[in-house]
């Protein structure tokens, strides 16, 4: 059974994968994708340190339940996130992070 350490190197690296995708890439799709990797990276955090806390026995939940309200946030956030892009992309015909330089136009 992987250990504590094992959950959170994989989370950090995954972390670290989505925060270098944000800096670095100009394509505003691929950075919003890159940001729901740090949230899941997050999560498995999340239920990594769940699972390795016990009460009496059994895992405390505490954690788990936190992720499941942190993935119907970002539920909501991929569909307002998604609209915006297309409205950005409807009035700016492009999705590169560099060509948008001000908010009105």
């Amino acid at each position: 059974m992987p250990a504590l350490n094992d959950y959170l190197l994989v989370s950090g690296l995954l972390f670290s994968i989505g925060l270098a995708g944000v800096v670095l890439r100009r394509n505003i799709i691929i950075v919003f994708m890159c940001l729901e990797l740090m949230l899941s990276a997050a999560n498995l955090s999340l239920v990594a340190f769940s699972r390795h806390n016990t009460v009496n026995g059994l895992p405390d939940y505490d954690g788990q339940m936190l992720v499941f309200f942190v993935i119907t946030v970002a539920a909501a956030e991929v569909a307002v996130g998604l609209a915006i892009i297309v409205a950005l992309y409807r009035a700016r015909q492009t999705i590169h992070t560099d060509e948008l330089v001000s908010l009105k136009g």
